[in-house]
């Protein structure tokens, strides 16, 4: 029971995000580029639930997004798969205590969807590859969802640990004879 309603939260949390990237940071850019808020819940998801979850959202709010507003359906649901997993793939082999850790985590989610996206899309839709535009627009991305990061990390942490109790505790029972 505590899974499903943490996943209904997990859902909520979307449509939050979607609110304010769509509403709120749809306006507050940076050189013409916006925070990439989902980058961010799709690691979150990876690193405080499980690797299951972080795929499976990715995939399910991936198309979601594609069919919203997406040129190709399908490319940033692979990408956000592949943010999930690696978000998972993070938790394994890195501490989610420190600030730093996770920021670099961000750094790197960024660098790897907006790679794997541009390259995708370019390889799809058939279109000329301008890479000193797309290094600019990567580099003000990462800055600004590390600094996204860095402002909600302690909301982040909090409910993290909530989920990450949730799907990550340990449920066997030893016997002591």
């Amino acid at each position: 029971m505590r899974k499903v309603l943490t996943t209904i939260a997990l859902v909520i949390g979307f449509i939050i995000t979607y609110f304010f990237q769509v509403n709120i940071f749809s306006s507050l850019t940076i050189g013409g580029v916006r925070p990439n808020l989902f980058i961010i819940y799709f690691l979150f998801i990876g690193l405080f639930g499980n690797q299951f979850l972080g795929t499976i959202f990715g995939i399910i709010f991936g198309i979601f997004l594609d069919s919203v507003y997406g040129s190709v359906i399908g490319v940033s649901a692979v990408m956000f798969c592949v943010i999930g997993f690696l978000g998972s793939y993070f938790d394994r082999n890195f501490s989610k205590e420190n600030k730093i850790t996770i920021i670099l985590m961000t750094i790197g989610a960024t660098f790897i969807f907006e790679t794997g996206k541009y390259f995708l899309s370019s390889i799809i839709l058939d279109y000329d590859r301008e890479f000193l535009k797309f290094i600019k627009i990567v580099l003000i991305e990462i800055l600004y969802n590390s600094l996204l990061t860095i402002i909600l990390y302690p909301i982040i942490q909090k409910i993290g640990y909530s989920v990450d109790r949730t799907y990550k505790r340990n449920n066997i029972l030893t016997r002591y004879f």
